[in-house]
């Protein structure tokens, strides 16, 4: 990143754009996503090669993950409608903090399931979307939504190699350990934003019984519902298999995983900030549309050649896909009341996440056939669910 882009990101977005609260979830972002990127990205690659675990297993064990987020998003989503918002936001950090001690003492794949449990809390997941949309200036949410995205981003730039460096000379445990501190953390700095309870009108006395179907009877949430569950399903398809193709296929070693894990969310840092300003100045669905053509692009360049230098290429781009969660949020929030705005928004969200917990596990299947499966299917279906988001996602 130029210095120039550097200091239009400290003058401009922190200036413009990130109230004093929005700065501080920005810090337990960048804390947190960096105790993640510790181990997150290379957890596949060593659950296989330390814990005996096959490409069928890896996938029943990010399958579980993915179950049980789908499973407290819209629980979270009432919590966030009815009590303090930054107490369930702490809530969901403090369930994060003992999935790597769990990790760090596990002895086989199947010991690897609780922490999964708890890494798939996502109590998070629409009480910081409600949160941000209520706080953030409604003309800038797209870039608001990215900025923050960029936080996570910027966390794993440097914890993947770091990570990938710490497991091969002081071994996995240290990576944990470290994990647990920084995820501490991330909760400790949000005790320091302001409280955010939903505004309900005093005539609005239906809000509190506003159900989890009724909002999915919305035909305009229910279509956003779809678009995106087809998306994290191809997402997540392919995703988990990454580490372990480049260490099976292509004989990457645990530090050059690690560093092009690096270099993926380097791109997801810079690209989602100009996804976000796309979003903002024309359509928020066409940076959408657009971070799935990165995604597709980048695929071909994975076939294209072993090469360390096309490799890095290829992460950068597809850096920008990890946007989607936070376009979700640019998209889908503004549509909603503020009084079930947590609610709604958790609807696409557990949906997702429902769509995608069969993914991985299919994905193993594919990758057990043939280490090209995954990325293949992925590669034709992004394509195709560009066009379908670019024509047909309906917005504001």
């Amino acid at each position: 990143m130029s210095v120039g882009s550097l200091k239009d990101l400290r003058t401009g977005w922190f200036s413009v754009i990130l109230n004093r609260d929005l700065k501080l979830v920005f810090a337990s972002n960048l804390a947190g996503s960096f105790g993640d990127g510790l181990y997150s990205y290379i957890l596949p690659y060593y659950v296989v090669t330390s814990l005996g675990a096959g490409s069928v297993e890896v996938g029943i064990l990010y399958a579980v993950a993915n179950l049980v987020a789908a499973s407290t998003l819209f629980a979270a989503g009432r919590l966030a409608d009815r009590f303090d918002r930054k107490k369930i936001m702490i809530a969901g950090w403090v369930a994060w903090v003992p999935a790597p001690i769990v990790f760090a003492f596990a002895g086989n794949w199947l010991q690897m399931l609780p922490g999964m449990i708890l890494w798939g809390f996502w109590l998070g997941g629409p009480t910081n979307t409600a949160y941000v949309a209520t706080s953030a200036d409604k003309s800038k949410l797209a870039s608001t939504f990215s900025v923050l995205s960029a936080a996570w981003s910027f966390g794993y730039v440097f914890s993947p190699a770091l990570g990938g460096y710490l497991a091969g000379t002081s071994g996995m445990s240290t990576v944990f350990y470290l994990a647990f501190s920084l995820y501490a953390t991330a909760a400790l700095i949000l005790a320091f934003i302001s409280s955010q309870r939903a505004r309900i009108p005093q005539t609005c006395v239906s809000a509190e019984k506003v159900s989890f179907l009724r909002l999915l009877r919305k035909k305009k949430l229910f279509r956003l519902t779809a678009f995106f569950s087809m998306i994290m399903f191809i997402l997540m398809l392919f995703r988990p298999f990454v580490p372990q193709f480049l260490g099976e296929v292509y004989k990457y070693n645990d530090f050059e995983i690690g560093v092009l894990g690096s270099i993926c969310f380097l791109g997801s840092a810079i690209l989602g900030l100009g996804l976000g300003r796309i979003g903002d100045r024309w359509k928020k669905k066409h940076a959408l549309a657009l971070s799935l053509i990165l995604c597709c692009s980048s695929l071909l360049l994975l076939f294209a050649s072993d090469s360390f230098p096309v490799l890095a290429v290829a992460f950068f781009v597809t850096g920008g896909s990890y946007t989607t969660w936070s376009l979700m949020g640019a998209i889908v929030s503004p549509l909603a009341d503020e009084s079930i705005r947590a609610r709604w928004v958790s609807v696409p969200q557990t949906f997702s996440m429902l769509s995608s917990f069969m993914a991985p596990y299919l994905g193993g299947v594919l990758y057990s056939l043939s280490p090209y499966f995954p990325f293949v299917v992925a590669v034709g279906a992004t394509s195709v669910l560009a066009v379908l988001v670019f024509v047909k996602l309906p917005e504001e």
